[in-house]
């Protein structure tokens, strides 16, 4: 390590001294200091160095003495070319308008709302009128093939995804993640990439991964985004977010601030047969949030070769949730036998930073670049719970039975990571990239549990828990891509080896676990002609479970209903394989299969003795997936664009559980619509419909009913075009609710689920800064990469 350490600072330290620079001046005839002129040097027709004016001075770098050309140009001016001798103190150019000057025209390329590539679909949120102007997390509702449950879960095609943000992974999941990314404003997401199969430069956990890439500035200058909203929903909730950025000659300075209040509800309903007793709850609680969300990043063009970047994002994050749940127990022939009232209350804080350090280094005329990233991730998370419960007979009187408990809990998690990606283009077509990777992880959960009489708290320490987990993840992978003729591909290979501890404190219990595994992944793209193509893709991935699925700590909702996870559970694998047919690039028609062995979930089991109702985590066996999923833009009229997405799939669960096993299929569909219309082009007057259909489905012992769900937005231009002003509302007629069922031998339960989706929102965006498009190429990892760096 420290040869190679030695061997890039002497590297860095070469080309650092061997680059010179010449300075300038550009002008008008009447001596008027120009902008945004585009400045280039070749030497032997090989172009040495670019840059951009900046109110007339630039800089250009030169790797040695010898005689070059100068070219400046700039719409509306004559061209200006020159041959010098280098190097040279200072150089002055003077240019002419052009004598057939025309007016000013500019020209956009809209992307469309969602983009097809090799390996994968890109939804460009900032195109879309119901996704911009509320939250990243709202935002990712309305990706393509995206799915979002009311216990905040994420699927995309119904594969477990892993969220990454400007290509480096989150380590949030459940409610955690959405509050993270219900702290950030949609209006600072640019796209949402969609990896079905994802390729081996992703770490290999997650079936699926969503990778959010936000908006950065490559203007010249000072630009600014102010932006905020209003939410409507059974509560007010608002946002506000700013974004800056600065580029001046080799500095660029860029950051965000997004803040959020957030008022809202779940409502969840419970029904259980205990066969000679019935339960039925309905419990609503009271959500209130209010995230901040931060990022400030600079990077300094060290060479014309090298960049140097420092960034920062962080999140903090307090809320409070007030819950009442009445649950009626009635024995056979509805005899009313006694009725639970429970109370719940808790308060939350939360806060997450990442410190990132990137150094870029471009060789060989930038045909290879070598890309290091040093991270640093600490995550804290606390809560305060207070549940109560009283029993009522039928006469009204309290039983004496006693359930006042108090719960605080935290969860401190640090990940420090390293990794180094080297890119190289070996021929004309032809791209390879490999890398290295190391990342630690400590996560250490404290759970305590207290009886609480008026203000005595006795401790129970056989409900306490003290629970640490590490993970430690070693990785290499080599990917290439390339042309031949009409075919298109992308081929790799990644290596994983994970060493995982967990310790159960109070009980001297360890779980550990170690393993290697290789997973490979294939693209195969063939071109017919410019109208048809065939696409392949095939994935090997692994599923991690997530920490809170881990951790054993016992939540008690109430007396009779306890939560906890499961410290021995086994990473899950899956083979995800596609075939598919392209029309025009507007009409793809895909063939998919994906199997997962050791699939974990949360699985329900009720004692009909006792009473009880556990929830935990647990390995089951096969769950596969088959089907045709369509996906069509359609342009009706000149002003209706229609974006169309139906899926037909086979499911099949099979495994063994609790003394019996299961093997169910079904036949599912899923599908969605979204119509824009362009309704006045001189306003930018638009408008949004989008609907989402959902049709029965199962997940091992659970069979889930109806999912739907109708959108609508419209925006248009103010303040001169400066400004966006938007309304939409969201889930119109109320419609996206879950209710699960379950049927398997003694296990008779079903549970509805409605986490309030239904509001109306009018937001309004304010743009500040010089209009200059111009920018200076920045190059990192990959030019994927480089597309987030920017």
């Amino acid at each position: 390590m420290k040869n190679i350490l030695l061997f890039l600072l002497i590297s860095i330290s070469g080309i650092m001294h061997s680059q010179n620079s010449v300075k300038g001046t550009v002008k008008d005839t009447k001596g008027h200091l120009l902008d945004a002129v585009t400045i280039t040097l070749t030497k032997d027709q090989k172009q040495i160095a670019t840059a951009f004016s900046d109110l007339g001075d630039f800089s250009l770098n030169h790797p040695e003495a010898g005689n070059y050309t100068l070219t400046a140009s700039l719409s509306g001016y004559q061209p200006v070319q020159i041959t010098l001798q280098l190097p040279k103190e200072e150089i002055s150019l003077v240019m002419q308008k052009s004598e057939h000057m025309i007016e000013e025209v500019t020209m956009t390329k809209r992307k469309p709302l969602i983009e097809r590539k090799i390996d994968r679909i890109s939804f460009h949120v900032e195109n879309s009128i119901i996704a911009s102007g509320g939250s990243a997390w709202e935002a990712l509702s309305k990706a393509p093939g995206v799915q979002v449950t009311s216990s905040n879960t994420l699927t995309a095609n119904r594969k477990n995804v892993r969220i990454y943000l400007d290509g480096k992974p989150l380590t949030l999941s459940g409610d955690d993640l959405a509050a993270y990314l219900q702290g950030m404003p949609s209006d600072q997401v640019a796209q949402i990439e969609i990896f079905s199969n994802p390729p081996a430069r992703f770490d290999a956990e997650g079936a699926s991964v969503i990778n959010i890439i936000t908006k950065k500035s490559k203007k010249q200058g000072l630009t600014i985004n102010l932006s905020g909203g209003l939410t409507q929903g059974s509560r007010t909730g608002y946002t506000g977010n700013t974004t800056f950025n600065y580029r001046k000659n080799k500095w660029n300075m860029y950051g965000s601030y997004g803040f959020t209040r957030r008022n809202t509800f779940q409502d969840h309903n419970t029904f259980i047969n205990y066969g000679n007793s019935l339960w039925n709850g309905t419990h609503r609680t009271i959500y209130a949030s209010d995230p901040h969300a931060y990022r400030l990043g600079i990077d300094y063009q060290v060479t014309d070769n090298q960049l140097l970047g420092f960034l920062v994002t962080g999140n903090n994050r307090k809320g409070s949730s007030q819950g009442s749940a009445v649950t009626r127990i009635s024995r056979p022939a509805m005899k009313p036998d006694s009725l639970l009232n429970t109370d719940n209350y808790a308060s939350t804080f939360g806060n997450q930073y990442t410190y990132n350090l990137n150094y870029n280094l471009k060789l060989d005329s930038a045909k290879s670049s070598l890309n290091i990233d040093l991270d640093y991730s600490p995550f804290r998370n606390s809560s305060r719970s207070f549940t109560d419960n009283v029993t009522l007979l039928p006469d009204g009187s309290e039983t004496s039975s006693f359930f006042h408990i108090y719960t605080p809990s935290s969860q401190d998690i640090d990940i420090l990571s390293g990794k180094a990606d080297y890119h190289f283009k070996a021929s004309k077509g032809l791209e390879i990239t490999s890398g290295i990777k190391y990342s630690s992880t400590k996560s250490t959960s404290i759970f305590d549990y207290f009886n609480r009489d008026t203000s005595v708290f006795t401790a129970v320490e056989a409900n306490s828990n003290h629970f640490i987990y590490r993970e430690n993840v070693a990785s290499f992978y080599t990917s290439a891509s390339g042309n031949l003729g009409s075919w298109t591909v992308q081929g790799g290979l990644r290596g994983e080896f994970t060493r995982t501890n967990g310790y159960l404190q109070n009980q001297d219990l360890l779980n550990k676990r170690n393993y290697f595994k290789l997973f490979p992944t294939l693209f195969v793209q063939y071109r017919l002609n410019d109208s048809h193509e065939l696409q392949l893709n095939y994935a090997y991935r692994i599923e991690r479970p997530e920490y809170n699925r881990l951790n054993p700590a016992k939540r008690f909702s109430s007396p009779y209903i306890v939560y906890a996870g499961n410290p021995a559970l086994r990473p899950a694998f899956v083979h995800s394989l596609e075939a598919g047919y392209t029309y025009k690039q507007k009409y793809n028609l895909t063939a998919y299969y994906t199997s997962t062995r050791d699939v974990f979930t949360n699985i329900e089991v009720q004692d009909n003795k006792t009473q009880r109702y556990y929830g935990t985590q647990a390995n089951l066996g096969l769950s596969a997936m088959a089907g045709m999923r369509l996906s069509a833009q359609i342009k009706l009229l000149a002003w209706w664009d229609l974006n169309l997405l139906a899926d037909v799939y086979r499911q099949r669960e099979k495994s063994e559980y609790l003394s019996g096993s299961f093997d169910n299929h079904m036949v599912s569909f899923s599908g969605s619509l979204n119509q824009s219309f362009s309704l006045d082009k001189g306003t930018g007057l638009k408008a949004e419909i989008n609907a989402t259909y959902n049709s029965p489905g199962i997940q091992g012992v659970y069979t889930a009913r109806v999912n739907s769900q109708i959108d609508a937005g419209i925006k248009m231009n103010i303040l001169k075009n400066a400004g966006t002003l938007r309304l939409t509302a969201t889930d119109i007629f109320n419609t996206n609710n879950n209710f699960v069922r379950i049927n398997y031998q003694d296990q008779q339960s079903s549970f509805f689920y409605h986490r309030e989706s239904r509001f109306v929102t009018l937001s309004l965006q304010y743009r500040l800064g010089k209009n200059i498009t111009a920018s200076r190429n920045r190059t990192t990892a990959s030019e994927e990469e480089r597309k987030r760096a920017l």
